[in-house]
């Protein structure tokens, strides 16, 4: 068990800033309190949304009031450290993995975090850790999307836009186990051959194909539903494929957002963690249904690069690896 005071490496920023302040440094293991579990991070996933709390822009939109060195990170993966008293479903070495967004005892971007134990889960022994690091924060954005707020149902067509990205990708395979007919817009031609290895085959290239043609040709006619995990001009083309009366939903924070239709209920939404979402999302992951495609993995010392990496053209997710290689 690590003992108060000692000291772990973590990739930090000390002050708000572009993806130059983050570097890595000695900081303090973080002490867990009841009803916590430490997890000895092995890695950590690099979110679409990381580079916004990095600039400061939840402490500002939430006012947060934020100590430094101050370690990012929402999700991750590894093994078990301690557990904290009251703690049972754990014991030290288990595999787990977690969301936990705006950690105040710090992220996952360091070797160890302190965990509330109900937002942990076993990892499945068919998912690697680099898999688990990533699955939590797109599979809660798409599940309580497809089905919290779209209350999609079996059967029904959706749109999925965004569908190669981080939790579009996520999204297209939760929906199909949902027994939605799933249609991709995808980006370029990795993108659409990621969405045809997850098994969806009414998928294009919203860079070049055409969505609406696209959509008759696949023969869906006017859609019931659609997500969108990204805005722009292709965003609104799929809301005005949406029939009279159907549904659009996008998480808070994509931009622009879609235009308001008098005829179709267009809802933004937060991918707040909880445990019954995280519980939701487990069944899928365990049955093996849905599993998440990593594009690259950056060890901790290049966190920096990572952010950098985050703007440019890549399928599916990026990853920290934390943990230091033998």
């Amino acid at each position: 068990m690590k003992q108060a005071g000692e000291t772990m490496q973590a990739a930090v920023i000390n002050r708000f800033g572009g993806p130059e302040e983050l570097v890595v440094q000695e900081v303090p293991i973080p002490e867990i309190a009841p009803g916590e579990v430490l997890i000895r991070v092995e890695y950590a996933s690099v979110g679409a949304w990381d580079p916004f709390e990095r600039e400061g822009g939840y402490a500002r939109m939430l006012g947060i009031e934020t100590r430094f060195p101050y370690v990012l990170g929402s999700e991750g993966a590894g093994s078990i450290a301690s557990v904290g008293e009251g703690v049972s479903r754990f014991k030290t070495d288990d595999h787990v993995y977690a969301p936990e967004f705006l950690n105040p005892k710090g992220g996952f971007y360091a070797e160890f975090a302190a965990v509330d134990a109900g937002y942990v889960s076993l990892t499945p022994e068919d998912l690697t850790a680099e898999q688990a690091s990533v699955i939590s924060g797109a599979g809660i954005t798409a599940l309580r999307g497809l089905a919290d707020v779209l209350n999609l149902g079996r059967g029904e067509s959706v749109a999925v836009f965004g569908a190669s990205g981080g939790v579009g990708h996520v999204a297209v395979q939760l929906a199909r186990q949902m027994g939605a007919r799933v249609f991709a817009v995808a980006s370029g031609r990795d993108g659409v051959a990621l969405v045809k290895r997850l098994g969806i085959d009414c998928v294009i290239d919203g860079r070049r194909d055409k969505i609406s043609s696209a959509i008759r040709s696949f023969g869906f006619g006017e859609l019931d539903a659609a997500l969108l995990t990204a805005g722009g001009e292709g965003a609104g083309e799929v809301v005005s494929c949406v029939r009279s009366g159907g549904r659009v939903v996008f998480p808070n924070g994509i931009h622009p957002e879609p235009q308001p239709r008098p005829d179709v209920r267009i809802n933004g939404y937060n991918a707040e963690p909880g445990p019954d979402i995280i519980r939701r999302l487990g069944s899928f992951i365990e049955s093996g249904a849905v599993k998440p495609h990593i594009d690259r993995v950056f060890p901790l010392d290049r966190a920096a690069d990572a952010h950098r990496y985050l703007d440019l053209h890549h399928p599916g997710k990026i990853a920290l690896r934390v943990i230091r290689p033998k």
